[in-house]
């Protein structure tokens, strides 16, 4: 029998489930010609907002977009410091280089890949304006620790959800905890799109309406600019088929969680603690798993690469550069202080595949490529 293949997604599967639903829905879209501004944006982001367990969202082109139109909306420009972890996607911090603000970057949690409240209060400074957490991975960051150091400061906290739509962090929603949410509906995120597309979510109503005009150049009424805005739209198709995805994220985003506790189970089973250091979440969140990523230790990280894509599994590198260490950034607008954690991170991560419609037997598959790999290390090193 031949061994199973393994990718890192599988956005076909997902889709096929509901291949009916999303054509009939793409139909109507057609049909109605309004592609932009339709029914179903604001039918989306009214779902959406109930969903995060806030009073407003308002859909925008992507999740860079969302990041972007928060700076813009909170005035945040040249003079103004921005602190992030430097363990992230590069949206994260282009947007701050983008409105002309310094990138202060932060490092992450050992244990969680969290950005790391003490090394967030060492940064922040008399011109410190905003934080931007990333729920890496799927997981809530320390947010109850964050909003307490920024209490009574005039510092904004944006969240970077566009892993974790559906997470909780002590119970609430994210995206509904900080100033304002941003979310990424990439195809690979946990509720893609057919294409791309962003939202952005806030408790307060005034933020909401600020961001919508920010979203439109600026402009209301037609051709009247009271700011200089972006063009960032949220389609109707996207929305259409979003709609629908958001229906099944709840069932996806069980599955995810089930398929992340069997790779505990099982790595533990399989006698590879001492190669491998699985995820940690805090007991009392919830994440989403949009990636499952453990620690590889002694430097073996690259060759289990290898050795898993030679037996056909998937595997990806998130994040093999810090954003610190980026061409981009050097000589910048930037600065940090000790990044220890993230640099060790960027060397030891591995993210496994843990897509909802994974089968039993593909995960099996994984495990026991693991541990294939690892008794030839110990082999290996016996005869050494």
């Amino acid at each position: 029998m031949n061994a199973p293949q393994v990718p890192l997604f599988d956005i076909a599967a997902e889709n096929q489930s509901i291949r009916h639903e999303l054509i009939r829905a793409l139909t109507q879209v057609v049909d109605s010609g309004r592609f932009l501004h339709g029914p179903d944006v604001t039918a989306l982001e009214e779902e959406l907002a109930a969903f995060c367990e806030v009073p407003s969202a308002v859909g925008c082109a992507s999740g860079s977009d969302a990041l972007l139109l928060s700076l813009l909306a909170f005035g945040i420009g040249p003079g103004d410091e921005v602190i992030v972890p430097s363990f992230t996607f590069f949206a994260t911090a282009s947007c701050v280089a983008r409105v002309g603000a310094r990138i202060v970057f932060a490092d992450i949690d050992p244990a969680t890949y969290q950005i790391a409240p003490q090394s967030v209060a060492e940064l922040m400074g008399p011109d410190t304006r905003a934080i931007i957490p990333v729920h890496l991975f799927g997981a809530p960051a320390p947010l109850d620790e964050l909003l307490e150091l920024t209490e009574g400061k005039p510092i904004r906290v944006i969240e970077d959800a566009a892993q974790a739509i559906g997470a909780r962090s002590r119970g609430r929603r994210v995206g509904g905890i900080a100033d304002v949410g941003c979310f990424s509906f990439y195809p690979t995120k946990n509720m893609g799109g057919l294409g791309d597309g962003g939202m952005l979510t806030t408790p307060d109503p005034d933020l909401a309406d600020r961001l919508r005009l920010f979203a439109a150049h600026g402009m209301r009424p037609r051709y009247y600019h009271s700011v200089i805005g972006v063009n960032s739209r949220l389609d109707s198709l996207q929305a259409a088929a979003l709609r629908i995805k958001l229906r099944q994220l709840p069932r996806w985003n069980a599955a995810r969680r089930v398929r992340a506790a069997r790779y505990g189970q099982w790595i533990e089973q399989a006698g590879l603690r001492e190669h491998i250091t699985t995820p940690t979440v805090d007991p009392a969140d919830e994440s989403v798993w949009n990636q499952y990523t453990v620690r590889v230790h002694r430097g073996q990280r690259d060759a289990l690469r290898q050795y898993l894509a030679e037996r056909g599994v998937a595997t990806e590198v998130y994040y093999p550069v810090p954003l610190h260490r980026q061409a981009c950034f050097r000589g910048g607008n930037v600065r940090w202080h000790r990044l220890a954690e993230t640099e060790r991170a960027a060397g030891e991560v591995l993210s496994l595949p843990v897509f909802p419609t994974m089968t039993d037997a593909q995960q099996q598959y994984v495990v026991d490529s693991l541990r294939e790999f690892f008794s030839g290390v110990s082999r290996r090193r016996e005869s050494a």
